[in-house]
C-alpha cells in the first residue's frame, strides 16, 4: 500500500511533534518514505550511533507515529 498524500501528512505531524525532544537531545529525525505499513527515517546528529536511539525511535517516534496512522505497523531508521 503506497502512501496517501494525506497519511504523509500525518506522519510529518506526528514527527514535528516528537522533534523537539530528539533536537533537545543533539538529534535529528527526518522523513523519507512510507510504504505497506513501515515508515522510514533517518536519525541524525547526537541520534546516529547512539546506544539509546532505538529506545526514542520505538518508545517515542513509532508510539507517536502510531497514535496519529494507526495502520503504521513499523518505523526502521536507515
Amino acid at each position: 500500500m503506497k502512501a496517501t498524500k494525506e497519511t504523509v501528512e500525518k506522519i510529518e505531524k506526528a514527527i514535528a511533534i516528537v522533534r523537539p525532544f530528539i533536537q533537545q537531545d543533539g538529534g535529528d529525525v527526518s522523513f523519507v518514505s512510507y510504504e505497506n505499513g513501515v515508515v522510514l527515517v533517518t536519525l541524525m546528529g547526537a541520534c546516529e550511533g547512539c546506544p539509546l536511539s532505538s529506545v526514542t525511535l520505538k518508545m517515542g517516534l513509532e508510539k507517536e507515529i502510531k497514535k496519529h496512522v494507526p495502520e503504521i505497523k513499523e518505523v526502521v531508521a536507515i
